[in-house]
């Protein structure tokens, strides 16, 4: 296993941007930063025995740090995804958030853990190379109280995964829901969209309302639908239906409420490059996000231009507004409780063992 460090950029401080890369001896590398703990690369193998970065990214850490509209890459909390009417009750007490998208809260606040610089360092076990980031979120960070104390830690595997651990620590009881908001194209970044990847998704149900709001979301069965994807196919046979939550998302946005069965939530695939990327998470739910309003012309890696469905994000998360649904898995985690998840993300290649 090699480890490469190279400057990548300063950031509105003037402190170092480092993008870490980690090689295994099959030849995968998987490439991070400092940045908003975040994840700008990784290489795998294709059909041919060529290798590709499937991962949607930036050029340097500036782009990051003040283009990335589209959370790409970034490491995402306190809380991932949406809390409705950008507030919840915690111990009779409320707490008010930020409205950031459509009267409701997203992904904590506008001071993004993706904008924010943490700290590294660099190790190797018996499992594989890691690097692993630690940030403090401080008291009332956004107005979400405890300090918190954050680890997350990427880890390529001889055999070939990227294993994404989180951890958090806080001296007060919080929320911690944390995921990853890397898009994948497993024909290569900027090669086209993911119309014709194929995708398995481990659920018999999803999260909706018809208001758009998530206050009133409820579980719904996935039979009968596009959403039902536990035979494997094609994402443009839900991407071109006329399923009212397809239309009003502008494509795939929703969570999936992954069944408890096995920790193996999605399968994706590429005919074309033979990748194939599996997920496998602790946690209840996944955010499916097939990029419905990218358009990024400017700072891609190797001058790409990222446009519309040009990635799909598969974010492991509680479900949406969970902190205030009681019939939902809670994010709340004690004051003094190690909060623990591990999301794996597995790649090879299509018909190898």
């Amino acid at each position: 296993m090699s480890v490469n460090y190279k400057e990548f950029g300063k950031n509105k401080d003037n402190n170092n941007i480092v993008l870490i890369t980690l090689t295994n001896e099959n030849g995968y590398a998987m490439g991070v930063t400092n940045l908003g703990a975040s994840l700008v690369s990784f290489c795998a193998k294709d059909k041919s025995g060529s290798f590709r970065d499937v991962v949607l990214g930036f050029k340097s850490g500036e782009y990051y740090e003040h283009y990335n509209f589209d959370a790409m890459g970034s490491t995402v909390g306190r809380n991932a995804n949406r809390i409705s009417n950008h507030s919840f009750e915690l111990n009779g007490i409320r707490y008010e958030l930020a409205d950031t998208y459509q009267g409701a809260n997203i992904h904590s606040g506008p001071d993004l853990y993706g904008k924010r610089l943490w700290d590294y360092e660099v190790k190797e076990d018996d499992n594989g190379s890691y690097v692993k980031f630690s940030l403090l979120s401080p008291d009332m960070d956004q107005g979400i109280p405890g300090n918190l104390e954050i680890a997350v830690t990427y880890m390529l595997t001889a055999d070939n995964s990227m294993r994404i651990i989180y951890e958090g620590v806080s001296d007060k009881d919080t929320i911690v829901n944390m995921t990853n908001h890397g898009y994948y194209n497993l024909n290569g970044h900027g090669c086209g969209n993911i119309d014709n990847h194929l995708l398995y998704i481990n659920a018999d149900s999803f999260t909706y309302s018809e208001d758009g709001n998530v206050a009133n979301d409820t579980v719904r069965d996935v039979t009968g639908t596009p959403f039902d994807f536990r035979n494997m196919k094609k994402i443009k046979e839900c991407l071109e239906s006329d399923f009212e939550p397809v239309v009003s998302k502008h494509g795939l946005d929703h969570n999936f409420c992954l069944n408890n069965n096995s920790h193996h939530a999605v399968r994706l695939e590429s005919e074309e490059s033979g990748i194939a990327l599996d997920v496998y998470t602790d946690r209840p739910g996944i955010q499916i996000y097939t990029a419905n309003h990218m358009n990024m012309t400017n700072g891609g890696k190797d001058n790409k231009v990222y446009g519309n469905r040009g990635g799909i994000a598969l974010e492991t998360q509680f479900y949406p507004d969970a902190v205030n649904h009681k019939d939902f898995l809670s994010p709340v985690v004690k004051a003094g409780m190690h909060f623990r998840s591990v999301t794996e993300y597995k790649f090879s290649v299509i018909g190898e063992k």
